[in-house]
């Protein structure tokens, strides 16, 4: 933010008289230091004198190192006239060398307040005492330490009236909390450890605008549940842990303790913030509400156990409930999808784009539905509202007409001497609320130890105070928007600057909503700054190009396996949920967690389009020259399945022809439908048979089964040979027969031959009625020579 060398509109400075004693006072210091140092030179022999060397081999820490102070609390955080300041802490003795005597005393400049924002940060990150910058010990005021031995650390408490600062004009002032002593090392008075903090001044009576503070309190958390689960069969779903149970897991009576996420909520319900939250959290929570079941080891669906956190979930839902009313609520885009590698990364194919435009709208109707409330949606919050031109447009074709950037990003020009209202456009009908970056920064370090969340909290309330002096005449609205998962430690130290910030005179609270509607600033930057411009910190965090390239890829494949489905919602529902939380910001960090889950998806749709499939089949034998192949698919699938058509093809259609090739066929979940298919067989041998299942509009469907079919039907030109054999036969029949006829003929002419009885007249008397014989007729042969025929 751009900042003035003096505030328009600082009351005056402190007295004159002030700053006259201090340069007294500091030269007086300087003087005194001198000749303790020449008269303990003087003091020691040849032969005792340590050299400066040996001095610092001794020792860990020197001069104002010597000592490290803590500041644990300072209250009151906002003095008033006649109040008394109780700062209390520790000291420890870094050094190899015994401290002693010592006192806790405290320093103040007298060069009145501090002029800039950067100045604050500047004396906030000051490790060693500068007597001109730190000023000298308030007299009257110190508190004696005992002699520290090396490594010994020692508490203190010291207090002081406001009126010991002499204070001035309306602003922000530096003191330092040192430890002034001695040390067998240097033995004479100087400050061996120092810490600073500041001290806000606004006496009664100040007439400033006060500043409007939009401050987002953000509902986040990575990804829980399982991309894999019954879908067909509608159970609960599964979760990837069980670890969200510890996470909403509530406090004490009192309050203390509990998950991060009850914490965030229970101290958030008693502040006036915006709720912003990812709808992914809120439907998690509310499917850990009912029986759930949690993958086993390594990711083992086929191992669940049941899940431990519905009772809490029920609770922690029902507190945010209660948090939420009359507030405002933003929703974000379903699973929180991270814009920026979107952008980056995956911004050529337009499937991710409408992937988070239909992620805005199920964001919206996730919160409205599971906390009963109208939310504010088409909220863009890329990472650390770092913006370029892609990914404003990416946030803008996503459905988002509001972009939650950060001044470090959209930086304001340098002859801007204050820091403007946050909202302002910057094109195509887009807002930018660009979030203050030194106040949403004040808590992302390590807020456990009660140092760093008392100075945090401390220099957060002083900045306030001097964006306000910067324009104490215009009053301006601006925005916070700390980091996107904050832990319980850091939540805590967030709420007390909020409450501390809102007691004072100088800020009033207000929501998203009076953050847009503040009119913009015609002096606020509108620039959106270049891709070159974007932070290598955070490119290097984003989600890889491969990660959309196989997203698209699972997307293509859902889409011709949804066609074959009679439920479709069944699927699609969660695999596009899956999808939006494979894109989530929060994998930012676990690179590894992230293309786990993503892998998952891929296989998962994989083995559901091979739940439908051709049963495999051995060799088969067709005898004769026509018959039937029957083929069995399998629906594993809870659902019925419709829309496909079994092909059979040959890889000679002269040897097998197969009638009606294709099939239309439709299965009932979990069960098998065999097809059968009249074939024509021309020639023996074997032939190569593929079955393969497509869709409907043509589209190959899962594996090809393949197997071989041996035919063994006979020919036209056999069957015509074995008609000419039996033809040959016949006919050699007949010849027999008449052969046979012929000798019988000739055997009855010569009836005495074979020594029978002949008639004396040689007739046969015959049977009575019988005709006579004549067998002249019947034989045309000749007869044998000698025989008598008769005329």
């Amino acid at each position: 933010m751009g900042e003035a060398a003096q505030a328009a509109g600082t009351r005056p400075s402190a007295p004159r008289r002030r700053g006259l004693r201090g340069t007294a006072l500091l030269t007086g210091a300087a003087l005194l230091t001198g000749l303790l140092q020449a008269t303990g030179a003087g003091a020691l022999t040849p032969g005792s004198a340590p050299s400066l060397a040996a001095v610092k081999s001794s020792r860990n820490g020197t001069g104002s190192r010597t000592a490290a102070v803590t500041l644990n609390s300072i209250s009151p955080r906002i003095p008033a006239a006649g109040d008394t300041i109780t700062v209390s802490g520790s000291v420890v003795n870094n050094s190899r060398v015994t401290i002693g005597p010592a006192k806790i005393a405290v320093h103040i400049a007298g060069t009145g307040p501090l002029r800039s924002r950067s100045a604050i940060e500047a004396e906030a990150t000051r490790t060693v005492f500068d007597a001109a910058k730190d000023g000298p010990e308030i007299n009257g005021h110190t508190v004696t330490m005992p002699d520290l031995a090396p490594g010994r650390s020692e508490p203190f408490t010291i207090t002081f009236p406001v009126s010991a600062l002499d204070l001035g004009a309306t602003g922000v002032y530096g003191i330092g909390i040192g430890l002034d002593g001695q040390d067998s090392a240097e033995p004479y008075d100087h400050v061996l450890g120092i810490k600073r903090t500041f001290v806000p001044w606004y006496p009664s009576g100040e007439t400033a605008k006060s500043t409007r503070i939009g401050y987002l309190w953000p509902l986040t958390d990575r990804p829980h549940i399982d991309p894999r689960g019954d879908i067909d069969s509608q159970q609960s779903p599964i979760f990837l842990d069980d670890s969200l149970a510890a996470e909403l897991k509530p406090g004490d009576a009192a309050g203390h303790g509990g998950g991060r996420l009850w914490q965030l909520v229970q101290t958030g319900k008693q502040l006036p913030i915006t709720w912003v939250v990812d709808p992914d959290l809120l439907a998690t929570v509310e499917a850990m509400t009912k029986p759930y079941r949690v993958a086993g080891p390594h990711g083992d669906i086929t191992r669940t156990t049941a899940g431990t956190g519905s009772a809490v979930a029920k609770q922690w839902l029902n507190l945010l409930k209660t948090a939420v009313a009359n507030q405002q609520v933003v929703a974000l885009p379903f699973g929180d999808p991270d814009l920026a590698s979107l952008a980056h990364n995956g911004a050529d194919d337009h499937s991710n784009v409408s992937l988070v435009k239909t992620g805005t709208a199920l964001g919206k109707t996730t919160v409205d539905t599971i906390l009963g409330i109208q939310a504010t949606s088409k909220v863009a919050w890329p990472q650390d509202g770092a913006i370029d031109p892609s990914i404003v447009s990416v946030a803008r074709d996503g459905g988002a007409d509001t972009v939650i950037a950060r001044s470090d990003s959209l930086q304001e020009r340098a002859s801007l001497v204050y820091t403007p209202n946050a909202a302002r456009p910057i094109g195509h009908g887009t807002t930018a609320a660009v979030a203050d970056a030194a106040l949403s920064t004040a808590f992302e370090g390590d807020m456990g130890s009660r140092q760093s969340a008392n100075l945090a909290v401390q220099q957060y309330i002083a900045q306030t105070l001097l964006v306000t002096m910067q324009a104490p005449d215009t009053q301006r609205t601006i925005l916070v928007a700390p980091q996107r998962m904050p832990s319980a430690a850091q939540a805590a130290a967030m709420a007390e600057a909020i409450r501390q910030t809102d007691a004072g005179d100088w800020v009033e609270p207000t929501d998203l909503n009076g953050v847009l509607s503040a009119k913009a600033d015609p002096l606020a930057s509108r620039h959106v700054p270049s891709a070159h411009a974007y932070p290598k910190s955070l490119r290097a965090q984003e989600l890889p190009a491969d990660a959309f390239r196989q997203l698209h890829e699972v997307q293509l494949n859902l889409d011709d396996f949804v066609v074959i489905l009679t439920i479709k919602d069944r699927v699609t529902v969660p695999f596009r949920n899956a999808m939006l939380r494979a894109t989530s910001t929060n994998w930012r960090g676990d690179a590894r967690g992230e293309k786990i889950y993503r892998n998952t998806i891929g296989r998962y749709l994989t083995d559901l389009i091979g739940a439908v499939h051709i049963l495999s089949k051995s060799d088969l034998t067709l005898s004769g020259r026509s018959g039937t192949i029957p083929v069995t698919v399998k629906n594993d699938l809870g659902q019925p399945i419709t829309g496909l058509v079994l092909r059979l093809s040959s890889d000679s259609n002269i040897r097998l022809k197969i009638k009606n090739p294709q099939q239309p066929i439709a299965i009932d979940g979990g069960h098998t439908r065999t097809l059968k298919f009249e074939t024509t067989a021309s020639a023996n041998g074997p032939a190569q048979i593929t079955a393969q299942l497509y869709t409907q509009n043509g589209a190959l469907y899962d594996k090809a089964v393949d197997f071989k079919v041996q035919l063994t039907n006979v020919t036209d030109l056999v069957m015509l040979i074995i008609a000419a054999g039996l033809l040959l036969l016949v006919l050699a029949g007949v010849r027999i027969y008449r052969q046979r006829k012929r000798h019988a003929a000739a055997g009855g002419g010569h009836g005495g031959a074979d020594g029978g009885v002949a008639d004396t007249d040689g007739t046969d008397p015959g049977q009575p009625g019988d005709p006579a014989a004549n067998t002249g007729q019947e034989s045309p042969e000749r007869s044998p020579a000698g025989e008598k025929v008769d005329g």
